[in-house]
């Protein structure tokens, strides 16, 4: 398993110029005041499908040889991934499978298959997501585009950072939230490539925390829940992230429900932006840990946008 270069970053930045956004980078002097830094918010929530999702799926899908397009490509996805795997294969005219769990916000079902992706609904859990991805993959003959263990969608996920360092090359710290693993990997190779003492911090629900054990421990620990709001964040780690995470990460830190919403909160009532829960995990770690990144100039990843706005978690 091969983690992808700064060099694979830059190419997959060429590959996916027509079809992902350069998305801006905003700023509050309330919010910085509240958390004790500067910090500067990378706008994913702007992206094409709302997320930035498409970015791997983008190169992912633009790198497959004609061969591998004509038989279409089958993921599994809780939602963002599979916007994007959808939307780029309608880019290229190939035929795309979604494998999406029953628990998947309606919103996020409805964008995946208004860009073209034929869904198929499973159990919510990793084990049958995999399953149904493998009957469809030995059935068509599908590539699988995995939304985090592929080296391509990781190089792709890493374009977000590369484009956040180049308009502002002079950050502290850097962080995302983390998943399966596939932005924080990218993330960390380009924050390393070109400032290697940049510090890269994941973020994650507390109730989902396999990634945190897992970054502490050494191997990979078990994912003993899928229960949190922040519902783009429910997959687990995999081999090539943990190790890449090991290489270059400084630290991966929790926070609870209760503040991933008030940090969702405060962006909507300082910056003007919606963000989707899991976009706002790693501001809601900044508040949390004010401490840490007192003084410091911070990048945080906003990675999306997508949420059902007649059920946002503060309205009762």
């Amino acid at each position: 398993m091969t983690a992808p270069t700064l060099q694979d970053i830059l190419e997959a930045a060429l590959r996916i110029a027509p079809l992902a956004h350069r998305t801006p980078v905003l700023t509050s002097r309330g919010l910085d005041e509240l958390c004790s830094a500067q910090v500067f918010f990378k706008c994913e929530n702007f992206q094409r499908t709302g997320s930035f999702k498409i970015r791997g799926a983008s190169n992912a899908i633009l790198a497959l040889s004609d061969e591998e397009a004509r038989r279409g490509v089958v993921t599994h996805s809780s939602g963002n991934h599979a916007s994007a795997v959808a939307c780029a294969a309608r880019h290229r005219g190939i035929h795309a499978t979604i494998v999406v769990p029953n628990n998947t916000p309606k919103a996020k079902q409805e964008t995946a298959a208004g860009f073209g992706g034929e869904i198929h609904l499973c159990e919510p859990t990793l084990a049958a997501r995999s399953a149904a991805v493998e009957v469809i993959r030995q059935r068509t003959g599908a590539t699988m585009v995995h939304p985090y263990d592929n080296e391509f969608v990781i190089a792709g996920q890493g374009t977000a950072a590369l484009e956040l360092m180049e308009d502002f090359p002079d950050l502290d710290a850097i962080a995302a939230p983390i998943s399966g693993g596939g932005l924080l990997s990218g993330t960390s190779i380009v924050a390393k490539a070109l400032k290697p003492g940049l510090e890269v911090f994941g973020a994650e629900p507390e109730r989902v925390d396999d990634a945190c054990r897992s970054f502490r421990s050494g191997k990979l620990e078990p994912l003993l829940s899928t229960d949190t709001i922040a519902d783009g964040l429910r997959g687990a780690l995999c081999e090539r992230t943990l190790g890449i995470f090991q290489a270059n990460v400084t630290d991966v830190l929790t926070v609870s429900e209760a503040q991933i919403i008030e940090a969702m909160k405060l962006i909507w009532r300082y910056a003007k932006i919606v963000v989707e829960p899991s976009g706002a995990v790693p501001f809601a770690m900044l508040m949390a840990h004010r401490g840490r990144f007192a003084g410091r100039r911070v990048g945080l990843i906003l990675t999306g946008g997508n949420l059902d706005l007649d059920k946002l978690p503060w309205q009762t």
